[in-house]
């Protein structure tokens, strides 16, 4: 990829933003947008450490106090509008849509591209939250610049569908069908509660653009659907991680159509369970930790919450940072995966 342009963010102050352009696909032009935000000189513990941070669905990135905590810690900030999501949500696309998880692949390795080009060889951190967490995990396993990434944080990975032995099996029937029929909708799979908890027009204390993350979502279509089960199954056969990784996600889990106020300290969207189960079979270096009174966006939790994620994530990165006269981290990598 030819080197981009950063220009000022128009949607948060104090970051920039570049365009990463992709060959046409079924859905015409396709862009992918980095943003990012460098941290203060002389804070943190030191240069060479880079955070890539992946949204999940019905997502994209606007979570600045996110990208101040990492500034603290000394992380240079970049953070991914994956293609159809936020920023680079094309007119004429499907939202949020894939026909196959690996379309993603292409993005982080972009982004990968050119934080290489601008920050050296890092330690690099890929932080990926819901749907962006499976992406981030297979794409450790596959990805085509996977020996660059030298640790994961997965918060509240969608390893799973929550759902029941029948709803499985009708996702399976759905998954066939999208062979044929990929744009056709499953209408009602989202509920406005969990949006409701979030948003400070609601029950929430956060700001963001609800045309790219509406309160119930958007439409859920067969062909995502295939792609997201297709990418379960792939997890489920083993990815054997070679690097430090971290699952974290809310100690309870909740359900239902409407608001109650379970869904502002438990996870509204998907079954903890399944995140742990799956969770603990990623790799050789895997530590969970279930946060009492999260949300399914950890950082998005109650300020208590969501300083019990900051403190166990900046604890866990303590550990496994390499000393700042450590080895070239590309040489470390390399030696992880022995």
């Amino acid at each position: 990829m030819p080197d981009v342009t950063w220009s000022p963010d128009t949607v948060l102050a104090g970051f920039e933003r570049a365009t990463l352009p992709f060959p046409a696909d079924y859905d015409g032009p396709v862009v992918a947008t980095l943003v990012r935000a460098r941290p203060p000189r002389g804070t943190g513990n030191g240069a060479g450490r880079v955070v890539l941070y992946v949204h999940g669905f019905v997502d994209y990135f606007f979570q600045e106090h996110l990208a101040a905590r990492y500034a603290e810690r000394g992380y240079a900030f970049y953070a991914l509008d994956l293609r159809k999501h936020g920023r680079s949500l094309l007119p004429g696309q499907h939202p949020n849509f894939c026909k196959d998880i690996t379309e993603y692949f292409a993005d982080v390795t972009a982004a990968v591209g050119v934080i290489a080009r601008e920050e050296g060889d890092p330690f690099l951190l890929l932080n990926g939250h819901s749907t962006g967490g499976l992406v981030v995990a297979l794409y450790a396993a596959d990805g085509a610049e996977r020996r660059r990434v030298s640790a994961l944080f997965l918060n509240s990975p969608f390893f799973a569908f929550n759902t029941n032995r029948a709803g499985r099996l009708a996702l399976a029937a759905l998954s066939a069908v999208a062979r044929w029929l990929p744009f056709a909708c499953v209408p009602g799979v989202f509920g406005p509660a969990y949006g409701e908890s979030l948003h400070r027009d609601h029950r929430g204390e956060w700001d963001y653009d609800l045309r790219w993350k509406p309160l119930a979502g958007f439409p859920v279509y067969l062909g995502w659907l295939r792609a997201i089960r297709e990418a379960h199954r792939r997890v489920a056969r083993g990815l054997s991680l070679p690097m430090p990784t971290l699952v974290m996600h809310a100690e309870a889990s909740c359900w239902g159509r409407r608001w109650t106020q379970a869904f502002m300290t438990s996870d509204g969207v998907l079954d903890v369970a399944d995140i742990r189960r799956v969770g603990e079979t990623l790799g050789r270096d895997v530590t969970l930790v279930a946060v009492p009174g999260g949300v399914h966006d950890l950082t998005l939790s109650s300020p208590a919450a969501r300083e019990a994620v900051f403190a166990r994530l900046f604890a866990w990165l303590e550990r496994v940072e390499p000393a700042p006269s450590g080895a070239p981290l590309a040489a470390m990598n390399d030696r992880a995966r022995r």
